[in-house]
């Protein structure tokens, strides 16, 4: 199965092409799950989630990667110029805009969806803790769920899209407080606390005592309390989302149900680790993700069979 980029039409740019390709090797390299789950996709399907998923990277890697000396100031400029650039159709010397462009025209993606995304990444840059779970969730809803939001047109549904949609942002969500609970570590060395302060401080746990943990290398047993209360939230973000894959096209549903099962896992992990994330780092093996893929891509054929498509 490999990722033609334009399959069933030659007429586009090399720039374009470049730009897809750019995307699509931003994904393999950093989204290893989730570049997993698109190659259950169609052909026509995986370039449009590559080109998603390589514009939230390029933001990404503006807070938290490239030249991690650079300040707030300079990450506001550089994440205010590919703003600008994104807004005014403006693709030079950023190689994933003329794809993340090309999709959104091409699937009809709202603006909005877009800016609520930017105006998260924009939080990274001055909030550091969050007091209670409506602050998280305004964080979330443009950090993760707008994701969900953004990638359904290319999806396809099979019920009305305002009814798949509030399933779509619930995956989003869900992937996002994994990675919260799984980062809580790796947040702190970048002075950040993705977990409600007052949810936290219920079992007697502050940014102090995630620090003390941090420094000393385990978990002290109110933060496992506190963690295991999070990790129960998650769990019921998942059983809430997975009721939406049904009303996907078919073509997709084996995608969304890997990448839903294979990071639902992490939390199995993060479980069986009995919460001690400050010195392990919760994953899914290779031998898992295999299994796990590999039933997908049967799957995933028998419904691209039954449509006729590759």
């Amino acid at each position: 199965m490999t990722d033609n980029i334009f399959a069933v039409d030659d007429r586009y740019s090399g720039t374009l092409r470049e730009s897809y390709r750019a995307c699509r090797e931003l994904n393999a390299r950093h989204g290893r799950t989730f570049f997993l789950a698109t190659r259950l996709l169609t052909a026509e399907q995986r370039p449009a989630i590559h080109a998603l998923y390589g514009f939230a990277r390029r933001a990404d890697d503006i807070l938290d990667r490239i030249d991690p000396a650079a300040g707030a100031d300079e990450r506001a400029t550089q994440l205010d110029a590919l703003a600008a650039r994104f807004r005014a159709g403006d693709t030079d010397g950023e190689a994933v805009l003329p794809a993340v462009l090309h999709t959104a025209r091409t699937h009809r993606i709202p603006d909005a969806l877009f800016e609520s995304f930017l105006t998260s990444m924009r939080m990274d840059l001055t909030v550091t803790d969050y007091p209670d779970r409506a602050a998280l969730d305004r964080y979330v809803y443009g950090s993760a769920e707008v994701i969900g939001l953004q990638v359904l047109p290319v999806l396809g549904t099979v019920a009305p899209p305002e009814e798949t949609a509030p399933y779509a942002a619930a995956l989003g969500k869900a992937f996002q407080l994994t990675n919260f609970l799984r980062d809580v570590d790796e947040d702190l060395v970048r002075d950040r606390v993705y977990l409600p302060a007052d949810e936290l401080a219920a079992h007697g746990v502050d940014r102090d005592l995630l620090q003390w943990c941090q420094a000393h290398r385990r978990t002290e047993p109110r933060v496992r309390r506190a963690l295991a209360a999070q990790h129960a939230i998650t769990r019921d973000v998942y059983r809430y989302a997975r009721r939406g894959i049904a009303l996907l096209e078919p073509r997709s549903r084996p995608c969304v149900a890997t990448a839903c099962t294979l990071y639902g896992e992490i939390l199995d992990r993060i479980e069986d680790l009995d919460f001690d994330i400050f010195v392990h780092r919760a994953r899914v093996g290779i031998p898992r993700r295999a299994v796990v893929g590999g039933r997908g891509l049967v799957q995933a054929w028998r419904a691209r069979r039954a449509d006729g498509q590759r």
